[in-house]
């Protein structure tokens, strides 16, 4: 081998030795972003609409987890003691509350002895309605959803702007260090849901029609913000099963108010809607109850806002 051969070798040593210790000092750096994570306070909420204002107003300041996955509908999940682990562990535990979490007592109690997480009911505040399955003409049978209080508050901007600023002021009671960034954060969404707010007001106050069916009673909250009536398929939880005498009540509710479209939504079966549309001969058409995302929306950087955006044109589309 001559002299130039063997400076070639050698050089080429040299850079796959550089480049070994180059790789070597990412994966450091790595870790150590890892490590700095662990400086972040964690949030572990209970439902997707917390842990979007916990992420929004948290910012950088903030590592949210949230207990249910997407394509999972919050009425039917439970939690595991992973999850119970997961809540122990962290800085704060945010849950809605008004019986949207039936697990949240036994959960609660189940939290780690030793833990020092904070844990905060974020529907405080708000003006709570009676959730009822009967508002299609069987206001005498008092057997299905009377007196148990509607808990899906988040459907109206009005409520969500309380329900943020209750994320705001629990995340500065873990944390009144980075007061300033989630008064900053909070101000900057407080903005996007009073303009989203407006823009309900203004285009649902425009329709023409004001009764909405939906698959369930999911936007009581939304109704009574903006001048709509709802008529519900199923009660509160969306695996209720209706009885034969609803269908028939709504079925002529709906020929005799001149309802064009019957709402469903995507993380419970469409079947039911679908059916009782075609019988009164009328289409459907989806209005998200925000309870989560599916795998499809997170995938495509769906949010709260954009969910609540596409809702609104649904329901403009629906009650001209």
């Amino acid at each position: 081998m001559n002299v130039s051969q063997k400076s070639f070798r050698f050089s080429v040593l040299a850079l796959l030795l550089i480049a070994i210790l180059t790789m070597a000092a990412c994966g450091n750096n790595t870790n150590n972003a890892k490590e700095a994570d662990n400086t972040k306070i964690n949030v572990v909420t209970s439902f997707y609409p917390l842990y979007f204002l916990a992420s929004e107003i948290g910012g950088d300041q903030v590592h949210a987890v949230n207990l249910v996955g997407a394509g999972v509908e919050p009425h039917d999940w439970t939690p595991k003691s992973r999850d119970l682990d997961a809540a122990s562990k962290a800085q704060l535990f945010l849950y809605h509350g008004v019986g949207l979490e039936g697990w949240i007592d036994a959960f609660l109690k189940g939290l780690s002895k030793d833990s020092t997480v904070v844990t905060r009911e974020m529907s405080k505040g708000v003006t709570l309605i009676e959730g009822s399955g009967d508002e299609h003409e069987h206001e005498e049978d008092d057997d299905h959803d009377h007196g148990v209080m509607d808990p899906h508050t988040w459907n109206s901007p009005k409520s969500a702007l309380i329900l943020a600023e209750n994320v705001k002021n629990s995340l500065i009671e873990v944390d009144a260090a980075n007061k300033a960034v989630y008064e900053k954060n909070y101000e900057a969404l407080k903005q996007k849901l009073v303009a989203l707010d407006e823009e309900y007001t203004s285009k649902l106050a425009q329709t023409t029609n004001k009764n909405i069916v939906t698959s369930h009673q999911a936007f009581g909250y939304l109704a009574r913000d903006y001048g709509l009536k709802q008529v519900a398929i199923m009660g509160l939880n969306p695996d209720a099963e209706p009885r034969a005498q609803d269908l028939l009540a709504i079925t002529k509710f709906v020929k005799e108010n001149d309802v064009k479209y019957i709402f469903f939504e995507e993380l419970v079966s469409d079947q039911l809607a679908k059916t009782l549309a075609s019988e009164a001969k009328v289409k459907t058409m989806v209005l998200n109850p925000l309870e989560g995302l599916t795998r499809e929306q997170e995938k495509e950087g769906e949010t709260y806002l954009t969910l609540m955006e596409r809702n609104l044109q649904n329901l403009v589309q629906a009650l001209q």
